[in-house]
């Protein structure tokens, strides 16, 4: 009899609007729940950053101030080892942040995840990083030439393209080929 295969885990990190404005997180969940151990967290409650009332640029600012440096300490005490992380905007900051702080991470894809253009270090393992080519908050070239990381620019897409169900479907696509790279047949 057949050993079933146990699925690697896949921590996924929501953008700055949390759980509650992310119907468009499904997408992704049904498309990787097959190859992954899909546990998801939202960035708002990892940061404490409250919606409630909130236009995006209060919610933008509590991250800044305080928040994503919150929700790392969070993440990093509740996963210390997560070999997949997909992190969208904030939070494939989180993400990035956490890793550098300690997460045991084999891949991180992060999506839409502009602030990371402030970052000086990369963390180990592999980085993937996806953006659209009009969103003006990507980081620069030379950023990603001394960061040693390959650009992943979608044609015609703004900051928010990854809630269209055809990018999902692709970046889900590119996460699965990784998957199949990283494991021996």
């Amino acid at each position: 009899m057949q050993k079933p295969k146990v699925k690697p885990a896949l921590i996924l990190l929501s953008d700055l609007w949390g759980e509650e404005k992310s119907d468009w997180v499904e997408n992704y969940k049904m498309a990787l729940r097959e190859y992954f151990d899909i546990e998801c967290y939202d960035s708002c409650v990892l940061g404490d950053v409250r919606t409630t009332g909130y236009d995006e640029k209060h919610i933008h600012d509590q991250f800044v101030n305080s928040g994503i440096e919150m929700a790392v300490e969070k993440l990093v005490l509740q996963v210390p080892d997560a070999p997949y992380i997909l992190g969208f905007s904030v939070g494939g900051v989180i993400a990035w942040k956490a890793a550098l702080a300690g997460i045991k991470a084999k891949r991180i894809f992060a999506v839409s995840s502009t602030r990371l253009r402030y970052e000086t270090q990369k963390p180990s393992g592999l980085v993937e990083l996806f953006y659209g080519e009009n969103d003006l908050y990507t980081p620069t070239r030379k950023w990603f030439q001394q960061m040693g990381i390959t650009q992943k620019l979608y044609k015609d897409a703004d900051h928010e393209f990854y809630k269209k169900p055809a990018i999902a479907e692709d970046i889900c696509n590119r996460i699965i080929s990784s998957l199949k790279r990283d494991r021996p047949q």
